[in-house]
Formats: C-alpha cells, sequence, structure tokens
C-alpha cells in the first residue's frame, strides 16, 4: 500500500509554508495604488434615517470617494434574492425582503451599512467616516427569537406586521396529531439554541480591481464558492457576461460556513474600483466583525415525542421558531435549519413525524449555515429530548435509546420526515463507544468528584447528519505537463481542512503520482473551470468523487498510448500502481513516461489526440448520512457553578476514511465549535434598547485551550454505495455532536439537585442561577 494513497496517516502538505508565514490569506494582498475603504454603519438596531451629511467627509485629507445608497441605485447595480419556493403560514407567497447594499431609508439591525467611505489610506478613511453625520429617529426594535411573534412586538417590515418570513411542513400533521393523541405517554419540552458568530482566525476581506482596457472586474475575497460567487456578481449585480468577472480566493483564515456566499461589501468594493479606476481595499476589523457578518443557529423547538406503554417510540411533533434576521438576500438565509431538520429524528425508529419551523424576521443580523448547518440543532433537540423522557419516566436512558434504534437490518431506510438512511451501524457505535469512554467506571468516577465536592455528569448521544447534497455537483481536472508531471485543478475550496493533501491522496491511489509531482489548484475562476465550493461536508464526497472518475478517464486514455509503446492491444493493458502492464508479461511502463509521450506525436497512436488531461463532474445520488456516537464527562462546581469538561469519546462513521490524522483535526476542530456554543458563546443584545453587547472578544466568549479536555477518538467506517470512494463526509461531524453531549452532560450532573434547565450557553452564572433556582424551589 502506497504510504500517500487513500487510509493513510499523512501530514499536511499545506503546513509547511503555513507555519512559515508563507500563507496568502487575503489581507496578505495589495495591488499598486489601492486605496482603501471603510463602512459607517448603523449604530441603532432600527431607525428611520432623515438625513445623511457627507460634505465635511469629503473634503477630508485622502478622501478619494463618499458613497451612499443613492449612489448605488444611480448607477443601476442589481440585488440578489431568495428563489427557494416558500409560502407563509396563512398561505400567501413568501415575504423575503431583499438587502440593499447601502440603505437610504431605514436601518433594521445594528451594524446595517449605509455610508462607504474610501481614501488614499485606511487612516485617512476613518477619520473621513467619523466626520459623516447621519439624523436617525429611532424605532421600536425586536431581537429576541421568541418575542418576534409575540402580539404587539416591534414590526421590522411594514408589509409584514407578523414578523413572519415563511413556514416549512414535513412529514403527516394528521397522522402524528393522531397517534400523540392516542400515546401511553407524551413527553414534552422547549428547547432554547443560542445564536453564535463564526469568529474566524481571520475576519472577512476584499480586494477588488477593474481591468478598463479589458472591461473586466476582479475580485480577491475569502469566499467559500468562488464560481457561485462569479456568477450571482455578474448575471445579479452587475449584469454582465461570466467572462468579464473574475473571483480568486487564496488561503482562507477559517470559513464555517458563514464565508461562503458574496456579502454587500464584495459588490461595492468592485463597484468603487470601477467607478474610481483603482483598486479597492476593505478589511474587516475583529470590532466589526459581528456587526458585519451573518450568524448561526438561534432557533427555539417546542418537540414532543410520544411512546407506548413498553415505552417504544410511536410519534415525535416538531413546531420551531427560526431567527432569519431581518433580511433575506438569497436562499442561504433560508437554508439552516429549514433544510436539514429533517435529522430530528435521529438514528431511531419512529413511525410517524411531522416538523413546522416558522422563518421570522427580526432587528437582527441575517442567519446562514455555521458548521453544521442546522443538524447540530436537530440532534440537539432529540438526544436532549430522549435524557429529559428517560428522567420523567423513570427509565434508563442508554436503554431507551437503545430499545428504539434503527437495527442494521433495517437499513436503508426511508424518514417519515425526508431522510434516506442507506448505511451505518448505530448500535455498534454506542456499544464501542461505551466501551471506549469506560462507562462502566463512570460511578466511581462520580463518587470520588462528590468527595470533592463536584457534581459529575455523563452524556451520551448517538448523532446523524444530512451532508453533500445532491442537488449541485462539483468539478476536478487533471491536466498533465510535457514534463510528466500534473496540475490538479479542484473546484471545491479549501479554508484549513487539508484539502490539498487529501486530494493528492486521492490522486495517488488511483495514479501512483508522487504528490511532490501534482501542482494544486482552486479557488480561480479563470483556472478552475467549473465548481460549486466548499460547504455541507461535501468537498471529499462530490469532490473526491470527481476526481476519482477523472483519474479513471486518464487511465483510459493512458492505456492507448502504453498499448502503442508496448505494442499490445489497447484491451490487453492493465493499469495498477502508477503503471501500465500487458496482462500476463512483465513488459510495463510508468504513467509518467505515458504522459511525457502523450505531448510527442512521435509517440502516438493511429488517430490518437494528444496532450494527457481529462476532467469529470460529479453529481451523487442520494445525500449522505455521516454518524457516530458522543460521550462526555463533565464536573459542575456547585458553590460557583463553573463546568469543566474531564472526558470526551468519539466513535465515528464517515464512511472510508481518506487520512486519519485529518480526520481527527476535523473532529477535534468540530467538537471544539460545539463546546464553545454550549459553554461560553453567545450573541447577545439588549432585548430594549437592540444594542449589541457582544461585539468584541471582551464580551463574546470564545473557548479556550483551558475548556477543552482530551479525546478519544475511533473510527467505525460503513462506506456508502453512493459514490466511489464510499465517503460520507466530516467536516461537520464533531459540531453536531458535541453541542448535545456537553448539555446533556451538564444537566446530568445537575439533576440531583432538581435542576430541570440550563440556558444557553452554560456560563457559570447561568449554571449557578439554574442550582439557585431548583433550591429554591
Amino acid at each position: 500500500m502506497s504510504k500517500y494513497g487513500i487510509g493513510q496517516p499523512v501530514l499536511r502538505f499545506e503546513d509547511p509554508r503555513l507555519l512559515r508565514g508563507q500563507g496568502r490569506f487575503i489581507n496578505d494582498v495589495n495591488l499598486h495604488g489601492q486605496a482603501h475603504a471603510v463602512f459607517v454603519r448603523s449604530p441603532h438596531a432600527h431607525a428611520k434615517i432623515l438625513s445623511i451629511d457627507t460634505e465635511a467627509a469629503k473634503q477630508a485629507p485622502g478622501v478619494v470617494a463618499v458613497l451612499t445608497g443613492h449612489d448605488v441605485a444611480a448607477d443601476g447595480l442589481g440585488m440578489p434574492k431568495a428563489n427557494m419556493p416558500r409560502k407563509r403560514p396563512d398561505g400567501k407567497p413568501m415575504f423575503a425582503p431583499q438587502r440593499p447594499p447601502l440603505v437610504t431609508d431605514r436601518v433594521r439591525y445594528v451594524g446595517d451599512p449605509v455610508v462607504m467611505v474610501i481614501a488614499d489610506t485606511l487612516a485617512e478613511a476613518k477619520d473621513a467616516a467619523e466626520r459623516i453625520v447621519i439624523e436617525y429617529d429611532p424605532l421600536p426594535s425586536v431581537t429576541s427569537t421568541e418575542d418576534t411573534v409575540k402580539p404587539g412586538a416591534p414590526v421590522v417590515w411594514d408589509d409584514c406586521p407578523d414578523n413572519i418570513s415563511n413556514n416549512v411542513e414535513r412529514g403527516n400533521k394528521a397522522a402524528t396529531d393522531e397517534a400523540i393523541k392516542g400515546a401511553a405517554k407524551v413527553v414534552k419540552r422547549r428547547y432554547v439554541i443560542t445564536r453564535v458568530h463564526a469568529q474566524y482566525m481571520e475576519p472577512r476581506g476584499t480586494l477588488a480591481t477593474y481591468d478598463q482596457g479589458e472591461d473586466r472586474m476582479i475580485l480577491y475575497a475569502d469566499v467559500q464558492y468562488p464560481h457561485r460567487v462569479r456568477n450571482m456578481l455578474a448575471q445579479n449585480v452587475f449584469k454582465v457576461p461570466e467572462s468579464k468577472m473574475r473571483v480568486i480566493a487564496q488561503d482562507v483564515g477559517g470559513g464555517f460556513g458563514t464565508k461562503g456566499w458574496q456579502y454587500v461589501e464584495h459588490r461595492l468594493t468592485l463597484w468603487a474600483a470601477r467607478k474610481l479606476l483603482r483598486p479597492v481595499k476593505w478589511t474587516c476589523e475583529r470590532s466589526e466583525a459581528v456587526m458585519a457578518d451573518e450568524h448561526g443557529r438561534d432557533n427555539i423547538g417546542e418537540i414532543e415525542l410520544a411512546l407506548d406503554k413498553d415505552n417504544k417510540f410511536v410519534a415525535l411533533r416538531l413546531n420551531m421558531l427560526a431567527n432569519i434576521g431581518a433580511y433575506v438576500g438569497s436562499d442561504r438565509n433560508l437554508l439552516s435549519p429549514f433544510g436539514m431538520i429533517g435529522t430530528v429524528l435521529g438514528v431511531y425508529l419512529i413511525p410517524k413525524a411531522y416538523i413546522n419551523v416558522v422563518g421570522v424576521l427580526s432587528n437582527t443580523n441575517p442567519t446562514a449555515p455555521y458548521r453544521g448547518a442546522g443538524r447540530p440543532e436537530a440532534i440537539y433537540l432529540i438526544e436532549r429530548l430522549l435524557d429529559d423522557a428517560a428522567r420523567e419516566l423513570g427509565v434508563d436512558r442508554i436503554e431507551l435509546r437503545r430499545k428504539n434504534m434503527l437495527p442494521e437490518t433495517s437499513l436503508p431506510y426511508q424518514s417519515p420526515v425526508g431522510p434516506f438512511y442507506d448505511c451505518g451501524k448505530f448500535e455498534e457505535n454506542l456499544d464501542m463507544a461505551l466501551k471506549l469512554a469506560d462507562v462502566a467506571g463512570f460511578a466511581a468516577r462520580q463518587a470520588e468528584a462528590k468527595k470533592r465536592g463536584k457534581l459529575r455528569g455523563l452524556g451520551i448521544v448517538n448523532a446523524i447528519e444530512q451532508a453533500a447534497g445532491t442537488a449541485q455537483p462539483e468539478y476536478a481536472e487533471i491536466r498533465f505537463n510535457p514534463s510528466g508531471t500534473a496540475a490538479l485543478l479542484m473546484g471545491t475550496k479549501a479554508q484549513g481542512q487539508g484539502h490539498e493533501t487529501m486530494f493528492k491522496q486521492i490522486l495517488n491511489e488511483r495514479l501512483g503520482i508522487d504528490p511532490k509531482d501534482v501542482q494544486f489548484i482552486d479557488g480561480d475562476t479563470d483556472r478552475v473551470a467549473f465548481g460549486m465550493g466548499t460547504n455541507g461536508s461535501r468537498s471529499t464526497v462530490l469532490g473526491g468523487s470527481a476526481l476519482y472518475v477523472a483519474a479513471g478517464k486518464v487511465i483510459e486514455k493512458g492505456k492507448r498510448i502504453a498499448g502503442h509503446l508496448l505494442e499490445a492491444g489497447e484491451q490487453d493493458i492493465e493499469f495498477k500502481e502508477g503503471t501500465f502492464t500487458v496482462k500476463g508479461t512483465d513488459k510495463s511502463v510508468p504513467l509518467k513516461q505515458v504522459a511525457m509521450a502523450a505531448f510527442n506525436p512521435t509517440k502516438w497512436p493511429k488517430g490518437f489526440e494528444g496532450g494527457l488531461y481529462e476532467n469529470a463532474t460529479f453529481l451523487g445520488q442520494k445525500d449522505t448520512f455521516p454518524n457516530g456516537c458522543h460521550i462526555c464527562e463533565v464536573e459542575v462546581d456547585p458553590d460557583t457553578g463553573e463546568v469543566k469538561l474531564d472526558r470526551y469519546s468519539v466513535v465515528d462513521d464517515v464512511g472510508t476514511v481518506m487520512n486519519p490524522i485529518g480526520l481527527k483535526g476535523q473532529i477535534h476542530g468540530g467538537v471544539a465549535q460545539g463546546v464553545g456554543q454550549i459553554l461560553s458563546e453567545q450573541v447577545v443584545w439588549d432585548r430594549e434598547s437592540g444594542q449589541l453587547l457582544t461585539a468584541s472578544f471582551l464580551d463574546y466568549a470564545m473557548p479556550r485551550a483551558d475548556s477543552m479536555c482530551s479525546m478519544e477518538i475511533k473510527s467505525n467506517p460503513v462506506p456508502t454505495q453512493y459514490n466511489p470512494l464510499g465517503a460520507k463526509g466530516a467536516g461537520e461531524a464533531g459540531t453536531v455532536g458535541a453541542m448535545p453531549v456537553v448539555m446533556n452532560a451538564i444537566m446530568d450532573a445537575l439533576a440531583p439537585l432538581g435542576v430541570k434547565d440550563v440556558a444557553m450557553p452554560a456560563t457559570s452564572q447561568n449554571v449557578w442561577r439554574a442550582i439557585q433556582e431548583a433550591k429554591a424551589g
């Protein structure tokens, strides 16, 4: 087996240059003569704009331009819009207000951009921005999800007085209602999942330039879908052919979904660069990021589980409020949790189910996919409910899960709310995790903690997620050079996941090419012909499969040349481990030599088309379903409310494992983000004034090294048959399991005190308050 092939623990090829400071992140890119942009943003959650005075700013030193939404409108820039077919609960069409790049009349959240200031230097742009005078008439605002639909709530848009944008239903409502009505037992809970921000290492940025000679715009940006961004900017905003637009995304300092799509700053810097005939750069500062970016999560679920007299599940009903913010700028703002909520049934046999998700508008930033994009929320709801049900019914939570788990013999399984689970060993995951985590020894550890005055809790969850959606294909190209080396061009876009290493491993497995002989290219719409980008754990599944297919085309074309070189028929040539061989003989020729011959006409067979470059576009047959079991132990200090993670174990099934080192890194990172949301992270507004209270790291509490503990990770891969690699996706699996398992562990620790719920995040203050309320009760 090759040391670089699929399944090998290969260290990342990207790391040396990144560790040496040789990365090319968005803020590393600079162009001669560039100007710098600063945005003046709304300090109000909701207000009418009475006037905008820019005269003093225009006279400031170094100022090149001061632009408002009126200038945007005068130049006829278009706006993208949501296209998903959605309706409101009353049957009327979805209310989906488009997002203007610069607001002219009424701001609707703190951070809404109003004025763009451009100057020769960043300092001059900042100074000039402070001279702008905007007169506002503040209006009542609503920032809390639960408040949006209360009678008398402030109205975000006059044309939508109930603040309901749309709703999505899945399953059979009548059958579910009937099953719940006739059930022996019903357990009902309400869970609040808070809003968070991605807080990537490098905040967003953009550098735009206009080539007057070619009448062409070029955007450098840290986006996850370069081709889709190009297409949208060309078609919907500037209304020019795609050939007039180029998007380049190089190194990205973390994306997590939040950097996926096009933001207003992208179109505005492009517009300004074309208008001013000089490059325009904008760099988001850390204190601006929470105001400027889309957010994640933010929903409230009322969920009911019905059981028969033997504690077998008979039905589940979920009614959810999902906060989508002030605008619906594209379908992106409708993707989570609407698109992924189907996995709320988890890995359990629940014959009847109904889900209703209502998207509500608020005076907050729009929400969009953030690591997991609805799947962590879904598993949080079902797994929290199962623990609460076990406590309420007085049964063992592990046995309740085991009794209702989908057995391997039931797969493939069509869920009543949409997902199609093709394969998995759910009970085996559970058994492996129980052993890996030494759950049998938990009681002794709990007793020892009690002697030290600590409360020890155990969380156990079974996670499953819907990944690598089949709605969009992916592209790969292998382009050999005359020297026999190759370029690998991928339509996906890396943001730190190790794509270069993983894709080179697939290429090595298929063609035997030394990774040192392969140039990796992604993120440039001029160099890569097509691509849908990176999101939803799709890169290995779809991008890797496209590469697998393209490599197969290389092999088939290579057989023609090899046959000619070896004086044998094409049908007599076989390929293995980078070498073409005549069947049954020792006559062979390596791929590198065949590739070189492909560029030498004297070595071509008759009728051969020279060169060796092949591409493929792959669309999966069905979505994939990564799954696993997470087990966590925490200790809680009852006097202070402090929570400490002590043990964490994961058994995961992501299908075929490309690189065990890379997989563990993905699991670690995903778990850290899930832990962060449960223990500390939250975007908070003042409920009365609508003021943002968590605009910087002084107030937005990120997880730190001491928030985590060591992790035990073991794989239990069950390859899927729906792509040639058997891969299911790994990028979001850690987060999907981490959110519920940490909270379940906390609740298990607090259960002896009578605590029924803890507000998310489970900060020391929230935990302490819950303990005091339980004591008072």
